[in-house]
């Protein structure tokens, strides 16, 4: 605790969305505190930023080493004063492929990987009667889209979750906020097999959660034009929505 820099703890922070945000806010005068499950890239991290970055890994979807790992955080780094869940994955997958298994991996990860991390930092947070917390959700999670029902439907609980949180901590002095990302170009959208609109660098991606992170909206979401047409999309009726998300994915073709 040499460092009056306040404090962030970001998960998934080796590649990616995680990676990037953590030098962003290095850049904007933070601490990180990074964890994952692969130690050698965090530990790349570290060298690259002696002193402003620090390597904690560990596995979100295991309860027992989230909690030793905010123990660890703050024992040797201080209060966490910003979280944000980042760790996830996606796995596209046609329903004529459909298998429960996928669905259960997305949800443990990107869904109760949160909730790991939630149950012994929220307590902490609130006992101090400040803090901020923001999860990774997606755009993906407003409404179904093709070859994304065990992605889509683990976004769309974890958007769901953090606006029951939210409003359970109003007056609490800790800000829950989620971010919805467009596509980012990362390991994970590499996976995607069409076109993907209005694709943004993890780089760019960091830059608007930055932003929003430090602004006062419970929902950090971008790039604005695919945003706000995942916007509208949103309030269609399913006798519109159907055909023209068939027709902009191709999916009647």
């Amino acid at each position: 605790m040499s460092s009056a820099l306040p404090l962030a703890w970001i998960t998934g922070a080796s590649q990616g969305i995680g990676r990037s945000l953590a030098v962003e806010l290095l850049q904007r005068g933070w601490r990180v505190a990074a964890t994952a499950r692969s130690e050698s890239p965090l530990l790349r991290l570290q060298q690259a930023h002696p002193g402003q970055l620090f390597s904690f890994p560990a596995d979100v979807c295991d309860p027992a080493q989230m909690a030793r790992t905010i123990d660890a955080i703050e024992d040797q780094q201080g209060p966490i004063q910003l979280a944000i869940f980042n760790a996830g994955s996606h796995q596209p997958e046609h329903a004529s492929q459909f298998q429960a298994r996928t669905v259960r991996q997305l949800i443990e990860l990107n869904l109760l990987g949160v909730c790991n991390g939630l149950e012994p930092l929220l307590p902490r947070m609130l006992e101090r009667g400040q803090g901020q917390i923001a999860a990774v959700a997606s755009l993906a999670g407003y409404r179904g889209l093709p070859t994304a029902a065990a992605y889509g439907a683990s976004k769309a609980a974890l958007i769901n979750l953090m606006e029951s949180i939210a409003l359970d901590l109003r007056g609490s002095g800790v800000k829950i906020q989620v971010i919805n990302p467009g596509f980012v170009k990362t390991p994970l959208t590499d996976r995607n097999s069409f076109a993907m609109p209005g694709l943004i660098s993890s780089d760019q991606a960091a830059r608007s959660i930055a932003e929003g992170l430090m602004g006062n909206r419970f929902e950090i979401r971008f790039p604005a034009g695919f945003a706000t047409l995942m916007a509208v999309l949103r309030h269609l009726p399913y006798r519109l929505y159907f055909p023209l998300v068939a027709r902009l994915t191709r999916g009647d073709s």
